[in-house]
C-alpha cells in the first residue's frame, strides 16, 4: 500500500459518517470505525462479504445505491434508506453513494457514506402530531378546503394531479393522500423523473432484463412491479420524456407494461400521485407534455397555491419550524419580535415553505438561547426585499386569520401568553391584533 492511500484510509477512518467501499463484484472491502459505531458490526464481520448480505435493506434489492450511480454517472447525495444493524434493530439512514474508478477511468467499485437519522425521524414524528393535516401546517382557507378535498377521496384509488411552485409541499400533500387513503398499509414507492436520465428512467419505472442495454448485467424490477397494489408518486412528472409518457399512459390506461428489452407483458395494479411545478399549459401548448396522459393524470386535480397568496399560513408555519429547531439544536428560542414578523409578512417568498424554513433556520441559529429572534439575524435578503404593505397587515387580521387567532384563545382559555406562544409572536403583537378586530 503507497503512503496516499494509507493517508486515505486515516482520512476515511476520522470522519464522524460511517463508510464502506465496495468492489465490483460489491464485496465489502473497507469499513471505518463510525461504520461499526452505527451497525454495531465488526470490520472483520463484514469484509468480504456482499453489502446487501450485511444491511439487509430493502433497497440493496430495488435500487442499488452503487448501481443507480454506475447507471446514470451521477453521484447520490441524501438518499433516505434504511439498515439492518448487527442486533437486528432497523435503523433509518441517510447516505451519499459514489462509484470508484481505476486509473483508466474504468468503474471498480463505490463508496457509500451514510449517518443514522433516528433521532431525526423521531423528531419528525413528533412534530408530525402537532401538524394541522397529516403532516402538513395550513390555517388557510385554501389550505383547509384542500384537507377537505384529501378527506373526500379517502376510498378513491383515481390519478391524482398536484401542481403548484417549488417549495409549495406538494409532496407532504402526496403523502397525506397516501397515509388517508384504502393502500395506506401497501407500498409508496416516489420517484422524482427530473433526476435520472431519459434513457434511464423507463428501466427504473418498468424494471429491464439482462442485455437489454450495456450495464444491464442482470433483469431488474421495476418501481411499477414493486408498488402493485400500491401508490407510485412520480415527481416532476412533466419532465418525463415522450417514450417514457406513452408507456405511463399504458399502465394508466390498461394497467400494463414490459420490461425495458423483453417482450413479455406484465401487469400492475398501481395508484399514481403525480406533482409538477411547471406550467402544464404552456407545457401542453409546446408539446412537450403529452394531452392524453395530462387528463388521464388530472382526474383529482390539486394546485397549491404560492405562500404569498397564503399569508395565514405563516404564523403556523413559523410556529411549527421553532419548534422543529428547538428539538434540533436542544435549546429554546421562544418568540420572534414584531418587526421580525413584519418582515417575513411582507417579503414574497419565491422559495415559499421550503424558502421560509431556511430563513428562520440562519435566524435560529444566530439567537443565543432563550431570547427572541430579532430582524437583525435575518437574512439581508429578507431585510432588503422586503416591503411594507397596508395589505399584508389586513390579511393577519380579517377572514380566517381572525378565526384562528380566536380558536387558539379559545383554546386557551384566552390566557394571551399561552396563545402567542401557540401562535409564534410576541405578546405585544397579539394584543396588537385583538385591538385591531376590537377584541382588546
Amino acid at each position: 500500500m503507497t503512503i496516499s492511500d494509507k493517508l486515505k484510509d486515516h482520512i476515511l477512518e476520522s470522519i464522524g459518517e460511517g463508510v464502506f467501499t465496495v468492489d465490483k463484484d460489491f464485496r465489502i472491502n473497507f469499513f471505518n470505525h463510525a461504520a461499526e459505531e452505527i451497525t454495531g458490526f465488526k470490520k472483520d464481520e463484514v469484509l468480504g462479504n456482499f453489502c446487501k448480505h450485511i444491511f439487509k435493506s430493502k433497497l440493496c434489492y430495488t435500487e442499488c445505491p452503487i448501481a443507480l450511480v454506475i447507471k446514470s454517472n451521477k453521484n447520490i447525495y441524501d438518499f433516505e434508506s434504511s439498515i439492518t444493524k448487527s442486533s437486528e434493530e432497523i435503523i433509518p439512514i441517510k447516505l451519499n453513494a459514489a462509484v470508484l474508478y481505476n486509473d483508466n477511468r474504468e468503474p471498480r467499485g463505490g463508496i457509500v457514506t451514510f449517518r443514522d437519522i433516528s433521532e431525526m425521524e423521531k423528531i419528525r414524528k413528533d412534530l408530525e402530531k402537532e401538524t394541522h393535516f397529516n403532516g402538513i401546517v395550513g390555517v388557510s382557507k385554501h389550505m383547509q378546503e384542500i384537507f377537505s378535498l384529501i378527506k373526500e377521496i379517502t376510498d378513491s384509488v383515481a390519478p391524482v394531479l398536484i401542481s403548484g411552485e417549488s417549495g409549495t409541499g406538494k409532496e407532504l400533500i402526496a403523502n397525506a393522500i397516501q397515509k388517508t387513503s384504502m393502500r395506506r398499509d401497501k407500498p409508496f414507492i416516489k420517484i422524482n423523473c427530473a433526476v435520472l436520465p431519459p434513457q434511464l428512467l423507463g428501466s427504473e419505472l418498468f424494471g429491464h432484463v439482462k442485455g437489454a442495454f450495456t450495464d444491464a448485467v442482470k433483469d431488474r424490477i421495476g418501481r411499477f412491479e414493486l408498488a402493485d397494489g400500491g401508490t407510485v408518486f412520480l415527481d416532476e412528472v412533466a419532465e418525463m420524456p415522450q417514450q417514457t409518457q406513452i408507456q405511463l399512459l399504458r399502465v394508466l390506461q390498461e394497467g400494463t407494461f414490459e420490461r425495458v428489452g423483453e417482450s413479455e407483458t406484465r401487469t400492475t395494479n398501481v395508484r399514481v400521485v403525480a406533482a409538477t411545478n411547471i406550467n402544464i399549459e404552456k407545457a401542453l401548448n409546446e408539446g412537450k407534455f403529452r394531452e392524453d396522459l395530462f387528463y388521464r393524470l388530472n382526474v383529482i386535480p390539486i394546485t397549491v397555491k404560492p405562500l404569498r397568496e397564503r399569508l395565514d399560513d405563516i404564523i403556523p408555519l413559523i410556529h411549527h419550524f421553532i419548534h422543529k429547531f428547538n428539538l434540533i439544536y436542544k435549546k429554546e428560542i421562544e418568540d420572534i419580535s414584531d418587526e421580525t414578523l413584519e418582515l417575513l409578512h411582507s417579503y414574497n417568498w419565491p422559495g415559499n415553505i421550503r424558502e421560509l424554513e431556511n430563513v428562520l433556520e440562519f435566524a435560529y441559529v444566530r439567537t443565543k438561547k432563550n431570547n427572541n429572534i430579532t430582524a437583525q439575524q435575518l437574512p439581508p435578503v429578507i431585510k432588503s426585499k422586503s416591503v411594507k404593505n397596508v395589505d399584508v397587515e389586513e390579511n393577519i387580521s380579517v377572514s380566517s386569520g381572525t378565526s384562528y387567532l380566536i380558536k387558539v384563545l379559545d383554546k386557551n382559555k384566552w390566557n394571551k401568553s399561552a396563545a402567542a406562544k401557540e401562535l409564534g409572536i410576541g405578546r405585544t403583537t397579539l394584543w396588537r391584533k385583538l385591538k385591531e378586530i376590537g377584541l382588546e
